[in-house]
């Protein structure tokens, strides 16, 4: 078999199951693909390919038997280190492996490698470049997940957010990247930033890999990956409260996927959120750069000077935070969590940016994730699937929000736009 790295989940599982493929020769694969690769594209912060080809040799059979996976670097592994990002961390070798991982393996997913992440995944980024444009950045703080997958190293990868750490550097990179509803995949054994709002993902090349690796990692039906959707969705187009920091790429890319979907959607219609949704902008950070301070509170007692001066001032800035500011931060949150289901009316999905534009040029900023913060707050699921290209050809990707707890129907959404994207062409789609 050519390339079986090039393969999603669900295909090399099938060549697998079929005899086609064992679990050494597609991990063989993929070290080839990264031995050639992880020069420039530097997705892997700790990787040992003798222990990636013992984890193939002794990977359990299950519904991920024999795919390699990479794990972002705040999720513990017992034979990798687990540094977080922070040179505090340097060489740590926790005893066992965060739930997530530990439930991957226990389907039989071969653990390739981790993935770098930005400072405690939150600030100064890694060396991981895009791998579409070695000068831009792959987007954060879940840079080697997502370059990893695009870049053929892994069909799967975990990854986190707090803001916007598993949609915007999923499609920067041009991949599928999902956040579920916030505590549907458990976080024990993850180096907690937020705790109100830290949320564990995937990244995958297909909204059905997706779908499956979820559902390994949270005891989920999330959905039969090969189904379609019996009708098209209702869909609202909402350019959400950060649109002023959309940029060109961004309101022609809106336009396109409106009139693609509106050609096959049951309905589509501009919709606005109440007004009351932008305090969110704000509370978001509140309550991100509070809870940090209070998680990280051993870090800031014995190793502060290891700390980013950028990091520290955040959480210096978040212990600061008044009671009066902080209650009415999360009592604003709460309410709008309550009312977001039935302000969504008839509509089964929203479609919003997934990031203002394509990845930036440089590695010292991973790109804002004003297009985020939103509906991480609220503990909605979101999928990002690509949806083109921008000005200098790197990747631009497109948001479906729906409901909490409505996952496995947001997922079918996606899966559905997916495909129509697929299908699509410059003539079709313009």
């Amino acid at each position: 078999m050519n390339d079986p790295f090039r393969l999603t989940a669900l295909a090399a599982i099938r060549h697998i199951q079929a005899g086609r493929l064992t679990p050494l020769e597609l991990m063989e694969s993929c070290l080839e693909r990264i031995a050639l690769r992880e020069p420039s594209t530097r997705a892997l912060v700790d990787f040992d390919p003798e222990q990636a080809r013992r984890a193939a040799r002794s990977a359990r059979p299950g519904r991920l038997h024999g795919i390699p996976i990479g794990v972002k670097d705040v999720l513990d592994t017992a034979d990798l280190a687990s540094q977080y990002g922070s040179g505090i961390w340097r060489g740590h070798r926790p005893r066992a492996d965060a739930a997530c991982v530990a439930l991957a393996r226990a389907q039989g997913a071969a653990l390739l490698g981790k993935t770098v992440t930005t400072e405690f995944a939150v600030r100064v980024p890694g060396p991981t470049t895009n791998p579409h444009n070695a000068a831009h950045t792959p987007g954060g703080s879940s840079s080697g997940s997502a370059a990893g997958v695009a870049d053929f190293y892994f069909p799967l990868s975990i990854g986190t957010q707090t803001a916007g750490s598993t949609i915007r550097p999923a499609a920067f990179c041009g991949v599928v990247g999902y956040k579920p509803t916030y505590g549907m995949i458990p976080r024990m054994g993850m180096k907690l930033m937020s705790e109100s709002l830290d949320t564990v993902g995937v990244m995958a090349r297909s909204v059905a890999d997706c779908a499956l690796f979820a559902g390994v990692m949270s005891a989920r039906n999330l959905g039969d990956p090969d189904s379609r959707a019996e009708r098209a969705p209702r869909i609202g187009i909402c350019r959400s409260p950060a649109w002023d920091d959309a940029l060109p790429e961004t309101h022609a890319l809106m336009e396109r996927i409106g009139r693609r979907a509106g050609r096959r959607a049951a309905r589509l219609v501009e919709y606005e959120l109440p007004s009351a949704y932008a305090s969110i902008m704000t509370s978001h950070m509140v309550v991100q750069f509070h809870e940090s301070a209070l998680s990280m509170a051993w870090e800031l007692q014995t190793h502060r000077d290891a700390i980013s001066e950028t990091l520290r001032t955040l959480l210096d800035e978040g212990s600061s935070v008044s009671p009066d500011v902080l209650a009415e931060a999360y009592g604003s949150q709460a309410m709008l969590r309550r009312a977001f289901a039935d302000d969504l009316g008839d509509l089964d999905i929203l479609l919003t940016p997934a990031a203002p534009g394509q990845a930036p040029k440089g590695l010292r900023w991973s790109g804002g994730g004003a297009f985020n913060r939103l509906w991480t707050t609220l503990h909605v699921p979101c999928v990002t699937v690509p949806a083109g290209v921008g000005p200098d050809g790197l990747p631009l990707g497109i948001q479906i929000v729906g409901r909490r707890g409505h996952d496995a129907a947001v997922l079918a959404w996606a899966r559905w736009l997916q495909a129509e994207l697929d299908t699509c062409n410059d003539d079709t789609c313009a």
